[in-house]
């Protein structure tokens, strides 16, 4: 998951700045990787960073937005 959260944060986008990353159990031992980030909704695509992040395939099953804020 180490690998995962570094290949994740190598994503560099204008207006995407990365923030605290924690492991949340699932069940039956196996975890799934939740980071926070902010995004300026003019300068990034969320559909697009989504797919950046599915890119990881020997890493990435699926990727699912948790909370989604617009000030």
């Amino acid at each position: 998951m180490s690998e995962l959260e570094k290949a994740t944060r190598t994503i560099e986008m204008d207006g995407l700045i990365w923030g605290a990353s924690k492991l949340v159990p699932v069940g039956y031992g196996i975890n799934k990787l939740q980071i926070m980030c902010v995004v300026e909704d003019a300068k990034v695509s969320v559909d697009e960073l989504v797919e950046k992040i599915q890119e990881f395939e020997d890493f990435v099953q699926s990727v699912d937005i948790a909370a989604f804020n617009k000030i």
